[in-house]
């Protein structure tokens, strides 16, 4: 796969006040009958109003548990925020009352959740589920409110829109329905929209056609985006600032072009040299050696030392804090005792 850029910075004038939602030491933990995993230890990032930040990470590094954190859809009793906070519109979300943070959710924060099929109900025409929305939240007539769900299927490009409002989940495609669920996020208008997985189980060309769909919405409404992935490829397009995640942790964080051209740790190197490309036909790939850890033991020192070519003594017994690369690019940073190694390593 060759990756592409999108422009460092679509939106600069997004970025000049306060950040549209600020993430800060966000710390969650779940109660097993094996014990407390810490799901999430430390987690910070910004997103600003026509902004686009890709959180991505292999499968279990924390992507969605920040999602479900912000929406206040971590399972209850077991998951919980223990420390941090969650800034929106000068509201802590971490601290308030689930109930109030749920009813913000309805309004201004929107997500896309990673299979339609089971988050759209099956026994409910598609365009009755969309006008329900503003029938319930904003008091819309039943005749207005059909109509503006006929005109959502239309602007997310459901063919012949006037006759498929009238079908069920199961009589669309998993592109379809994935649009379907996009048409139902941004129904209300929301601030910010959390795509979590928005693209899995499609088909490359379709992965592609819902990804420019979003960025097309967004240039059109100004909200902020968060994309979580595992899949750096998806995003590398429509993504301004890149967050790589690793075991409930933000290893590295920077312009999408700082951190895909300029890896500054070990684990952002292994996850992009393990992506194929045009270049290297009939070649094996490269993949990460070895599996996450089990967030019930992590290890001592840097979490990713057991899968790292490049961990000394200190990797083993001493955490890495985020920090700049030094002689880098501001606002590039990476949790790695040996950043400049890795920078410089061929």
């Amino acid at each position: 796969m060759t990756i592409s850029h999108a422009p460092e910075a679509r939106t600069p004038s997004a970025r000049a006040g306060e950040p549209l939602l600020s993430v800060q030491d966000l710390k969650v933990e779940f109660s097993t009958s094996a014990g407390v995993v810490r799901a999430l230890d430390g987690v910070s990032f910004d997103v600003g109003s026509g902004e686009t930040v890709a959180v991505l990470g292999e499968s279990g590094s924390g992507k969605s548990v920040t999602a479900q954190a912000i929406m206040a859809l971590l399972p209850q009793p077991a998951g919980s925020i223990v420390g941090g906070r969650i800034l929106y519109g000068g509201r802590d979300l971490a601290a308030e009352p689930v109930s109030k943070v749920r009813e913000l959710c309805a309004t201004e924060i929107a997500m896309i959740f990673q299979d339609p099929l089971s988050s759209l109900n099956p026994v409910y025409r598609v365009g009755w589920q969309i006008a329900e929305l503003f029938r319930r939240r904003r008091g819309t007539p039943k005749q207005e409110a059909w109509a503006k769900s006929l005109a959502l299927l239309k602007r997310v490009g459901i063919p012949d829109a006037e006759t498929r409002i009238r079908d069920y989940p199961h009589q669309f495609s998993g592109g379809q329905r994935q649009r379907i669920m996009i048409a139902m996020a941004i129904a209300l208008e929301p601030k910010l929209l959390i795509g979590d997985e928005p693209t899995t189980a499609l088909d490359v060309t379709v992965q592609q056609q819902v990804m420019n769909l979003l960025a097309d919405l967004q240039a059109e409404s100004g909200m902020g985006m968060i994309l979580i992935s595992h899949d750096l490829g998806v995003v590398a397009e429509v993504a301004d600032r890149a967050a790589i995640m690793y075991a409930g942790r933000i290893i590295e964080t920077g312009g999408i072009r700082q951190v895909y051209d300029h890896p500054a740790h070990p684990y952002t190197r292994g996850l992009l040299d393990s992506i194929p490309s045009n270049t290297s036909l009939g070649e094996r790939l490269t993949p990460v050696v070895g599996s996450p850890p089990n967030l019930l033991a992590l290890p001592s020192g840097c979490s990713f030392h057991p899968r790292c070519p490049f961990a000394t003594e200190l990797c083993r017994t001493t955490s890495p804090v985020l920090r700049q690369p030094e002689g880098w690019s501001a606002g590039h940073l990476a949790a790695c005792h040996r950043t400049e190694e890795v920078l410089t390593h061929d």
